[in-house]
């Protein structure tokens, strides 16, 4: 790693819930990885506030958002004390203090939800804000998942030729050369002229369109490996929705990687629906990258 690196840490939300503490873990474990510091943040988010408070009670508040924050260092410390560990105690709900803070990380991290759901959510608020908004790549992750241990660390992306599907590989890639392991690289092809298609589009060679759409595809994931030969890919090119296909691929990974909005997702919509299923979904922590990611590229050792 560069000087220029080193600066940009890597961010993690805290807040003390056990989704929360996985993703604290998660983080240290890629801080190791990538030589990085680790930056703790909470939020300070009063939910009152159309009602005034005294200086002696915001002062008790801050003082106990502050220990949460102080709580998260320890942690870090203790799992990996070689870490430069920081604290950031933001004012705000988490999803704001998490993208400001997030413009100058390397990795946004965060848990699935944290302790203002209620019971039975599956994901917070800011774990489908934050991925939505971000200029930077950010990881959910899914509390005790562990992926199966009889062979290398696989990694799942999905690639369909989007801006931010490309940057999605980028990182996997990355990923994958910083653990050793291998990448999985997935499309999902909708045959537009069958009549399973909700309108067949007419005098449609399927066949020719699809033999063009994977010869695309896996020119253009050669293209991107080249930059890391020595990770293991395998490209996928299958007839299935994505939602699905995608959770069956990464059933048994290390990490999913997706663009947070792909080729047939609204322009109104900031997060597509293939990742918004992902997030409700995976079992394994998911990462969303933007179409221009604002971090500069892992040097190999």
């Amino acid at each position: 790693m560069n000087d220029g690196d080193a600066l940009r840490p890597i961010l993690v939300g805290y807040d003390d819930s056990p989704e929360s503490r996985h993703a604290l873990s998660w983080t240290v474990e890629e801080a190791r990885l990538r030589k990085l510091p680790v930056l703790v943040c909470h939020a300070l988010h009063w939910p009152y506030a159309l009602k005034p408070l005294s200086t002696e009670m915001m002062a008790q508040i801050e003082q106990v958002a502050q220990g949460v924050a102080d709580e998260g260092v320890r942690r870090v410390r203790e799992l990996a004390p070689e870490l430069d560990v920081q604290r950031l105690l933001g004012r705000g709900t988490p999803a704001a203090v998490l993208l400001e803070a997030g413009r100058e990380a390397e990795l946004t991290v965060l848990g699935s939800r944290g302790q203002g759901g209620f019971d039975g959510l599956q994901v917070g608020s800011a774990a489908v804000q934050v991925p939505a908004h971000c200029v930077t790549p950010v990881v959910v992750v899914r509390p005790q998942h562990r992926p199966r241990g009889d062979g290398p660390v696989r990694i799942v992306v999905g690639l369909d030729g989007s801006p931010a599907g490309l940057a999605a590989l980028d990182l996997a890639l990355d990923e994958a050369a910083l653990r050793l392991g291998a990448v999985t690289v997935l499309c999902c092809w909708a045959d537009c002229g069958s009549t399973a298609w909700p309108e067949p589009l007419p005098f449609v060679d399927s066949y020719a369109l699809r033999r063009g759409a994977e010869d695309r595809f896996r020119e253009v994931t050669a293209r991107l490996a080249a930059r890391r030969p020595e990770v293991p890919v395998t490209a996928e090119f299958v007839t299935e929705r994505p939602q699905r296909a995608l959770l069956d691929a990464a059933a048994d990974a290390a990490l999913l990687v997706l663009g947070n909005r792909g080729n047939e997702s609204r322009p109104s919509l900031l997060l597509g629906p293939v990742t918004q299923s992902a997030l409700f979904e995976a079992g394994c922590p998911v990462a969303v990258t933007p179409a221009a990611v604002l971090r500069p590229r892992i040097t190999p050792d």
